[in-house]
């Protein structure tokens, strides 16, 4: 029993790690490498066509998007450069001042044919053509190779179509949720008790690094948006970009007001501990004054928890596609705001029943309030489906000016097909 169950264990592990894009682009680039070279051993005149793999090892991206954009980039800028290479050869030789300008002549005209990253492989396919002898032969032998090699990178995604990264963005944007909660929860506990300042502005630096998870995550929403893009098995590929990125949008958001409160706590502690300035004034048993009083520290720390809480079940809903799990984890949420919301309410009354009793610190108090509404009120649902309605709207529009020809091809190709209510999307 305990064999099989290592066994499981084991199969789980390889598929995960069959997926993981290193592994896949690694075993796609190899094949489609290797495929492309057995073709041009018999088409091209070269005894070693190495174009064709090269090309096709560059060609081939982990997203068909990528392939598709990157494939016709590539094989313009080689053919550009042949050609430029063949110019050059008609008239001058290949001399030191011939090659400056012919490197000189290939990035200008590279930047002019908008081959974009690959404006050194227009001087890099001038300089190999003209440096040889037969300058014709080889120059539309690498014009074949090059052609071969694209086209075998362009077939082999659509053949095996690349996988989706859609899962491995929402685990991303998960994560992202988990460690909000967690460092919700650390300033919400040490909110209800005596915070040192230099407890305070460790919690504040923890926010601030917050940012780089945001970078890794939006990386993973790129290849994820990437992957949806041009894909024969998504149907609804923009309405998943549009979801992800919006929802990344809320949790950035929400991590940068989480920032600012770590701030405006890292203040308070300041002004509540006289001995700020002394950093052994806590080993001398001189501890400083709570934040706040003892049911108002309660009450911050059981609002930092429900909305950690409310982060964490919006991140599940916006990467949730099935409908009756998308439906359990929407009530969930507007549940877990509700509650909030009443502790939001709470935590009001006894601010200012503390600020009644001392003003000192009364713009301190009301900030705190002000950065948990806006928490909040980036986490409702009713602002987010307006926020996804826009962001929809937005997109196709900019999708019919910049493309009218494909939307209108689109639009004749569904037909009478039914169009989702408002609602429903």
């Amino acid at each position: 029993m305990r064999d099989v169950r290592e066994w499981k264990a084991s199969l789980v592990r390889f598929v995960k790690r069959h997926r993981d894009p290193v592994v896949v682009q690694t075993l796609r680039s190899a094949g489609a490498a290797t495929i492309a070279y057995v073709i041009a051993l018999r088409l091209s005149p070269e005894a070693a066509p190495l174009t064709a793999p090269l090309t096709a090892l560059l060609v081939v991206q982990v997203t068909l998007y990528s392939t598709l954009t990157t494939g016709i980039r590539r094989v313009n800028s080689v053919v550009t450069g042949v050609l430029v290479a063949i110019a050059f050869s008609l008239l001058v030789g290949l001399t030191w001042w011939s090659l400056a300008l012919l490197i000189v002549a290939s990035l200008v005209v590279g930047r002019l044919v908008r081959v974009e990253e690959f404006v050194p492989e227009v001087a890099i396919s001038a300089m190999l053509v003209l440096g040889v002898t037969t300058v014709g032969d080889t120059a539309w032998a690498r014009v074949v190779e090059t052609l071969i090699g694209a086209v075998v990178g362009l077939a082999f995604n659509l053949l095996l179509a690349p996988p989706v990264w859609v899962g491995e963005a929402g685990e991303s944007i998960e994560g992202l949720a988990r460690r909000l909660r967690k460092l919700m929860l650390r300033i919400g506990e040490e909110a209800a008790g005596r915070t040192p300042v230099e407890l305070a502005t460790a919690r504040l630096y923890e926010a601030r690094e917050l940012d780089h998870d945001i970078v890794e995550v939006d990386a993973a929403l790129r290849q994820a948006e990437d992957s949806l893009k041009l894909n024969p098995r998504v149907k609804e590929g923009l309405l998943h970009r549009v979801v992800l990125r919006t929802g990344l949008d809320t949790l950035e958001i929400c991590t940068v007001v989480l920032r600012v409160l770590a701030r405006t706590l890292t203040d308070l502690a300041k002004q509540r501990d006289p001995f700020a300035d002394e950093p052994y004034a806590i080993d001398e048993g001189q501890a400083p004054d709570p934040l706040f009083g003892p049911e108002t520290g309660r009450t911050v720390e059981q609002l930092l928890s429900e909305i950690g809480d409310a982060v964490v079940s919006f991140a599940v809903l916006v990467t949730t596609h099935v409908s009756v799990s998308a439906e359990s984890a929407e009530a969930r949420l507007t549940a877990e705001l509700r509650q909030a919301t009443a502790t939001r309410d709470k935590l009001a009354q006894l601010l200012l029943e503390e600020i009644q009793r001392d003003s000192r610190h009364w713009q301190l108090h009301g900030a705190v309030l002000t950065e948990v509404n806006r928490i909040l009120d980036e986490l409702d649902t009713e602002h987010r489906s307006r926020r996804l309605l826009e962001e929809l709207d937005r997109a196709a529009r900019e999708q019919r000016e910049r493309m009218p020809r494909l939307t209108r091809l689109q639009e004749r190709w569904r037909g009478n097909r039914p169009v989702p209510s408002r609602r429903s999307r």
